[in-house]
């Protein structure tokens, strides 16, 4: 009997250790998805009745089966019930974290917009991990804004909105703003996005109509805001064009957190491929960092920190191009042959580092002080000449002068020259407060700001055509253009705010309205400006859900640098302020269409007349300025936005705008008279012309960036059987856009930039799943997820234009050659997310 009872004792024993080498544990946190810890969820194993709850802090820990699948299920009342598939080692406790996600939304939070973006005039809000996945030669965030404003160049993340160039744009990064390198003339010398895709948490973008508490430019802001990480996470990617790397962490429960991120840039592949056969040799790289620190309830203390540099080397060899002539007398088609010596280096640095203290002394107010600054340093060195021939191309395949050009029109020579040098700091100091009083929000502002800037220019363009020297002199060598020039400014800016918002609820009419003014004064003009500008939505009680909304105000924008300069290189330090008044009415409206899928429509027409225009041309990505107050100007549109989902939980749009904006310039005369032979002359100047001359006022022209139409297309999509493989599309349409002919008054902006066309698609696969589904042991287990994927840049190869080399023939005729953009491209990139 004893023996018996040992040997089943023994075997009790032996089944309990067995059982327990059997076991594994799952543990881990718990949190909402604005990454708030949930206490008391339900955590279960699939099929048994054995569970636990989370804690106060979203904490859990559960034992589970070992060496066998199993399911864990997350419930929690009014959220998504979550189920996670397992299959552990025995003696393995996997760390995992829960995002629960409320219940009850029948369509995405991107199309259910929050009340925010709809009563706010102007304003998108857009998805950070669109800008990630997004196909683009540029940064992800300004391709997704190009969508919805069009663009005209994928080299460049310049954009323009509603008539107004890029230095009408206002950039922040946790509001601090954030300058764009200044001595930039081509698309191929722009380095990095300024912003980091990969630590971005919110992108607010206003087209027009903003509120008083952004600062003094007449066209948008575009508020980027970075994460504050709530667990350790990160990233890396690497494709043909970009690599980078991202981390971001929080220590001691939310007392610190941290974001760093590094990027390079090298598109040589992408440059390569233009028509200018040459050695491109670009390089770009940046450090971003974002720490902050919560040192009570009350206070905390925020460090942005921006490095980046851009270096571009460039040996041209040859071009060969074909076009079509502008004349005012015929037209035809002719190509140019170039050959280069010589070569050009540029390089710009710029760095940013600002600190933030924010108080709350209660939880209705909000005091925040903030320091920065800015430090840019451009070098533009080149040295390039080109001997050219043109005339009639041979387009005979079986012509041994295939190719070549057979009947020569003109020859000539030019050489370009730069030794230029940029320098700018600002340092800036700024106040800004805020105060929740029942319905009502007070808002307010001040700052100071100091800029240096030291320029020192040293260049000349020559150009030769049939021997002669242009501009043609007897008695001297003359060059085409030529400047040389050393400047120092100091200015001092004086700006803030003061607004009020408020929401008003009478009769089942929800009202909203911000009220609010600026001031601005600089040293430089000595100008006082005051900005009113106030904006008004109301959602009224109708069966659809529609919101009504406008805005009017004036939008001043004071002279930074640029504007200061003429085309002769000399500065005109008393430029007033360019000057605004807009108008702007939309509607938004939300409804269910085919097979109850989420539509949003959002409709916006607006007026701008402005004053005391600073008149400009566009060459490629530079904009130059005439230096004067010499203009007046309006642009008026509407514009239509279609926000859907086509698949679940993949947000798609359709943006069209149509536009025309004009400007009329002062004093912009030509004159006709007939000579002695009886020929009607036309001249830019009134001297010497015979006493029968006429005069003629140019009156209003297209302005460089009247576009009439602008469309953009951004689509996602995915199988329908399986998630793991994606597609995204965005397709970019603009009409044509004038070219100004130099010197020209008669026949300013006369040329035109055919419409600009552009698919870029991406396809991606899902290599390597969340790690919740892998085993524990596992060399990846650290690793959520790996994705790779396939980029088509301009997808149909469309040849576009971006700017016109203007040349003469014998007979005076100007030949406009088109300057084109990249041909299709291959792109391939993984991306990694821990």
């Amino acid at each position: 009997m004893m023996k018996f009872l040992a040997v089943v004792l023994f075997s009790f024993a032996i089944s309990i250790s067995y059982a327990q080498q059997k076991r594994a544990s799952v543990k881990g946190y718990i949190l909402d998805d604005n990454n708030n810890p949930l206490g008391k969820v339900s955590v279960f194993i699939l099929g048994q009745n054995k569970g636990t709850f989370s804690n106060d802090s979203g904490y859990f820990l559960i034992n589970t089966p070992a060496e066998k699948a199993f399911a864990l299920v997350f419930s929690y009342n009014s959220y998504l019930e979550i189920q996670k598939n397992f299959f552990l080692s025995a003696g393995i406790t996997e760390n995992i974290t829960i995002i629960m996600k409320k219940a009850g939304i029948t369509m995405n939070p991107v199309i259910i917009k929050e009340d925010r973006e709809r009563k706010e005039n102007g304003l998108i809000k857009l998805d950070p991990k669109n800008a990630v996945l997004m196909p683009s030669t540029t940064g992800g965030i300004e391709g997704l804004i190009k969508t919805m404003v069009g663009s005209n160049n994928e080299l460049t993340s310049q954009y323009s909105v509603r008539g107004g160039n890029y230095d009408e744009n206002l950039v922040y990064i946790n509001d601090f703003e954030i300058y764009r390198p200044y001595l930039v003339s081509n698309g191929q010398q722009e380095g990095l996005s300024f912003i980091n895709p990969e630590l971005v948490k919110n992108i607010n973008f206003y087209t027009g109509g903003f509120q008083s508490k952004y600062g003094d430019k007449m066209s948008s802001v575009l508020d980027i805001q970075y994460k504050q990480p709530q667990s350790f996470e990160g990233s890396a990617y690497i494709s043909m064009l970009e690599q980078g790397i991202s981390v971001a962490g929080n220590l001691k429960k939310n007392k610190a957190t941290f974001l760093l991120g590094a990027r390079n840039k090298n598109n040589r592949g992408l440059l390569s491929r233009q028509p200018t056969v040459g050695a491109y040799i670009p390089s770009s790289s940046d450090l971003q960092t974002l720490i902050t620190l919560q040192l009570n309830e009350k206070w905390k203390v925020d460090f942005l920190g921006i490095l980046s540099g851009s270096r571009f080397t460039y040996f041209p060899e040859f071009v060969k191009k074909t076009a079509s002539v502008f004349s005012p007398f015929f037209t035809a088609n002719v190509g140019v042959d170039t050959y280069f010596e010589g070569s050009e280096k540029d390089n710009y640095s710029t760095s940013l580092l600002g600190a933030t203290i924010i108080h709350s002394p209660r939880k209705n107010l909000t005091l925040k002080w903030m320091a920065s600054t800015f430090h840019d340093v451009e070098n533009e060195n080149y040295d390039i000449a080109g001997a050219y021939l043109f005339g009639d191309r041979d387009f005979d395949k079986s012509s041994s002068s295939y190719g070549e050009i057979i009947n020569p029109l003109g020859a000539g020579y030019y050489q370009q020259y730069a030794r230029n040098k940029l320098t700018i700091e600002v340092l800036n100091l700024s106040h800004k407060g805020s105060l929740d009083y029942k319905k009502n929000s007070i808002q307010w502002g001040n700052n100071i700001e100091h800029v240096h800037i030291s320029d020192k220019i040293n260049q000349f363009e020559y150009q030769d055509s049939a021997g002669y020297s242009l501009p043609y002199s007897n008695t001297s060598l003359q060059m085409y253009s030529a400047f040389n020039s050393n400047t120092n400014l100091n200015i001092y800016k004086y700006s803030g705010f003061l607004q009020c918002n408020s929401r008003v609820s009478r009769f089942k009419n929800n009202f909203s309205i911000q009220t609010g003014v600026r001031y601005n004064y600089n040293t430089l003009n000595k100008e006082l400006l005051v900005s009113p500008r106030i904006q008004a939505s109301w959602k009224p009680q109708w069966k659809n859900d529609v919101v009504i909304r406008m805005a009017t105000g004036i939008y001043d924008q004071p002279p930074f640098y640029r504007e200061l300069k003429k085309y002769n290189g000399e500065l005109n330090t008393n430029i007033q302020s360019q000057k605004s008044i807009q108008f702007i009415g939309g509607i938004d409206y939300q409804f269910l269409g085919i097979n109850e899928k989420p539509f949003r429509l959002s409709t916006e027409a607006y007026y701008k007349k402005m004053s005391d225009v600073i008149p400009y041309d566009i060459d490629n990505v530079k904009i130059k300025y005439l230096g004067a107050n010499n203009a007046v100007a309006y642009a008026t549109g509407i514009e239509l936005r279609l926000f859907t989902e086509l698949v679940k939980d993949a947000e798609s749009w359709f943006s069209i705008g149509f536009m025309k904006t004009k400007e009329n310039l002062m004093g912009d005369h030509f004159y006709q008279y007939k000579n002695a032979s009886g020929e009607i002359i036309t001249s830019s100047s009134s001297d010497q012309i015979a006493t029968d001359t006429i005069s003629n006022d140019i009156g209003y022209l297209r302005r460089p960036t009247d576009r009439l139409i602008t469309a953009g297309l951004f689509l996602q999509d995915y199988l329908a059987t399986n998630k793991n493989f994606k597609v995204h599309f965005n397709l970019l349409y603009g009409s044509n856009m004038p070219y100004n002919i130099p010197n020209s008054v008669k026949y300013r902006n006369a040329l035109t930039i055919n419409a600009y066309i552009r698919a870029d698609i991406g396809f991606s696969a899902l290599l390597l799943s969340e790690k919740n589904i892998r085993r524990s042991h596992s060399p990846f287990r650290n690793i959520q997820n790996v994705w790779a994927s396939l980029e088509i840049f301009n997808l149909i190869d469309k040849a576009n234009t971006i700017s016109y080399q203007l040349i003469k023939d014998f007979a005076n005729n100007i030949y406009a050659i088109p300057n084109r953009l990249t041909p299709r491209m291959l792109n391939f990139k993984i991306v990694s997310r821990f």
